[in-house]
């Protein structure tokens, strides 16, 4: 490519990143050449719940437009393969999650260059057995006492451990197998209760007062696996934990990325709203080193 195409083409670049306010990440800068990019994970990576769907994905994935890899590869100039999927679990990056939907490690090739993930709150259903079932026993209290705590006491915390964490070390692993010119980014989860609970907040996320400290410890643990999984696999893992704190489910619209049970403004309640998806996007391009 002659120097003066080349210049205007990382112009380009630079300036679309800028346009996001990611800032000019050394990617952009050294090559005018698209950078590779497979967005792999599940309804979080998917923004399932955002308008518009993107056209290009299946429509039982839910996946918007508007998620954290799309915004990433606006910023960055990059050629995004999505194959992200509501309600993915780690063993659909190798099988089917639905009939004529590939498995997700499909779309990673020799020369892939970048992949970013969020997985495993869909592994053993812990997101869905714990939201459901403190839900339905913070009702049947009126948001007393700790009764999924009582109830449940360390279960989702032993299957994350026994057999969450393995199969994300297992996953990215083999990711890297796939695509060893590749850059691995691992997302947290970002906030979905506060650290305790707050008053008016039980009309829209009905968990018990008691039980809202012990999502959110599920939660960390949930995150902590996989800052462990990244950490013995040399993967990068995006920390959510400070970015999204003050911006969980039970925030004023405007202030919460992530949205409540009952009067939020997604069509999928407990996921992320735009504002979630594009700090997911900010924190992935700082880890990354894309800012």
């Amino acid at each position: 490519m002659p120097a003066q195409q080349r210049a205007v083409a990382t112009l380009a670049a630079v300036t679309g990143i800028a346009a996001l306010g990611l800032g000019a990440g050394p990617a952009a800068a050294e090559s005018a050449e698209p950078l590779r990019y497979v967005a792999l994970g599940d309804s979080y990576s998917a923004g399932s719940g955002v308008l518009p769907l993107d056209p290009q994905a299946p429509l039982l994935c839910a996946r918007t437009s508007k998620n954290y890899p799309h915004l990433l590869a606006a910023s960055t100039g990059a050629a995004l393969k999505d194959v992200t999927c509501g309600g993915a679990q780690t063993k659909h990056f190798t099988t089917a999650q639905y009939p004529g939907v590939a498995p997700q490690f499909d779309a990673l090739k020799s020369d892939t260059q970048l992949v970013t993930l969020t997985i495993g709150g869909n592994d053993n259903s812990t997101f869905i057995n714990a939201i459901l079932s403190c839900g339905s026993s913070g009702i049947l209290t009126g948001g007393k006492g700790s009764p999924c705590k009582d109830k449940y006491g360390s279960k989702f915390k032993d299957q994350i451990d026994q057999n969450t964490y393995p199969a994300l070390k297992a996953s990215l692993n083999q990711i890297k197998a796939k695509s060893p010119k590749a850059r691995v980014a691992i997302l947290g989860y970002p906030w979905i209760t506060p650290a305790k609970a707050v008053p008016g907040c039980f009309a829209k996320m009905p968990i018990a007062e008691g039980d809202v400290p012990y999502l959110r410890d599920l939660q960390a643990h949930l995150n902590g696996a996989a800052q462990r999984a990244a950490g013995e696999t040399g993967t990068t893992f995006v920390d959510l934990a400070a970015a999204s704190d003050a911006h969980d489910a039970c925030r004023p619209a405007g202030e919460r990325w992530i949205e409540p049970v009952l009067f939020g403004s997604n069509f999928i309640p407990v996921h992320p709203n735009a504002a979630g998806e594009a700090g997911m996007a900010k924190e992935a391009a700082k880890a990354l080193n894309l800012t």
